[in-house]
């Protein structure tokens, strides 16, 4: 994307994106998967299969974020946060608009899928992989992932299956694995609220590095001190509206007045 005529590079541009969700509106049932799949394929292209509903997750959706800039992402539960990140790394489709981005967005959550039978090691490695990095990027990056991670700091951790983590230090190693790498767009939702506070002061200053870095960073966090201390700017969703856009202090007050959070 080339620069606007403030200077500024933006890296992503929602055009009023519209997101729905298509979900049964039965109980399920015997054989529900295979009576659902035999629907859709009777069913004709464009029509509302019965017994479907739509969820209007996302509801016309605007705004330009730009490189070095941290942005939060604040609203109660199923206000569509989560939706739109999805929706920003290419895993869900638009309904109507438009998501443009400038390089590959990367998108951390806590429930990132990690192969629970493997031992961490193995998964540090094949994260990097899918991250883009080479075997002698991630060797040279391998110590200082599992340090940042701390999950060694109370045993040899990083040697036994990721089934026996616990979901904290699963989300601190999926969060150290995608710090190691400078990313155009990095997308957490709601990783720093699974970490201690030495793990959550590292992971902050990690998120300024990555602006610093040319990068941009999206941050999902019920955590208004977090949103507080890492990002300058919150976008405020609700029931998929996007109600605010503008600088941290100015849009969590409106939220912290409005729903005394």
């Amino acid at each position: 994307m080339a620069e606007n005529n403030t200077g500024r590079i933006p890296t992503v541009i929602a055009d009023d994106v519209h997101i729905v969700y298509r979900v049964s509106g039965g109980a399920g049932g015997k054989g529900s998967a295979t009576a659902a799949l035999s629907r859709i394929l009777r069913g004709k292209k464009g029509q509302k299969q019965r017994g479907m509903r739509e969820v209007h997750a996302v509801r016309g959706v605007s705004f330009t974020a730009y490189r070095g800039e941290a942005i939060g992402l604040i609203g109660t539960n199923g206000s569509g946060k989560s939706t739109l990140l999805r929706a920003i790394a290419g895993l869900l489709p638009t309904e109507r608009g438009h998501v443009y981005t400038d390089g590959q967005p990367s998108l951390l959550g806590v429930n990132a899928a990690m192969m629970n039978d493997l031992t961490g090691e193995r998964n540090v490695i094949l994260g990097g992989l899918a991250m883009g990095m080479s075997r002698e990027q991630i060797r040279e990056r391998y110590q200082s992932i599992v340090d940042f991670s701390g999950i060694n700091e109370k045993g040899d951790f990083i040697t036994l299956p990721m089934r026996t983590y616990s979901s904290g230090m699963g989300a601190r190693l999926r969060f150290s694995i995608a710090a190691a790498k400078d990313h155009d767009v990095l997308m957490i939702d709601e990783a720093l609220a699974t970490g201690d506070r030495k793990f959550q002061i590292r992971s902050e200053q990690r998120i300024r590095e990555l602006r610093k870095q040319a990068g941009t960073v999206f941050l999902v966090s019920h955590s208004n001190k977090s949103i507080r201390d890492t990002c300058d700017r919150v976008l405020w969703l609700e029931h998929g509206k996007l109600l605010m856009d503008g600088p941290t202090d100015e849009v969590l007050k409106a939220y912290e007045k409005e729903t005394g959070k």
